[in-house]
């Protein structure tokens, strides 16, 4: 099986730019939990005073901790899906333009959870990713039949 160069470059890229965004919501959760003095372990803040411990408890945490958990869900079979549709020789057009929906979609996400933007926009958002994911599958299982 024989991958694109540039069809490989591009995949690359995009899922860079995810994993990157997973790891940045990593900083934001942990940075969110020091503001607000809320740790999901007694031993994370055993040296602070009027430490709050559990899940749950602050809504700004757990605003930032769902948006990741999100991402989690659904950018690792992203990852999954677009790898293994690179070798169904799609074109580097429509690829390009399959991640660069999907890397959107994700961004905008987290952007309109993270600022509190009114629904529909967040459940828009989710829909045009998982759909993109469900595109992707579509092509892997139709084309390795």
């Amino acid at each position: 099986m024989n991958v694109d160069k540039e069809l490989f470059e591009t995949y690359a890229f995009y899922s860079g730019v995810l994993v990157v965004k997973v790891l940045v919501m990593s900083f934001l959760t942990a940075r969110q939990r020091f503001k607000k003095n809320n740790f999901i372990s007694p031993e994370d803040g055993a040296k602070r005073s009027g430490v709050k411990i559990g899940v749950g408890i602050d809504d700004d945490v757990e605003r930032v901790r769902r948006a990741h958990q999100n991402d989690l869900e659904n950018i690792f079979p992203f990852l999954f899906l677009a790898f293994l549709y690179i070798f169904t020789n799609p074109s580097l057009a429509t690829a390009t333009l399959v991640f660069r929906i999907f890397t959107g979609a994700r961004i905008m996400h987290t952007i309109v959870y993270l600022l509190c933007i009114p629904q529909p926009s967040r459940a828009l958002a989710f829909m045009v990713a998982t759909l993109t994911n469900l595109y992707l599958g579509y092509k892997v299982i139709t084309y390795f039949m």
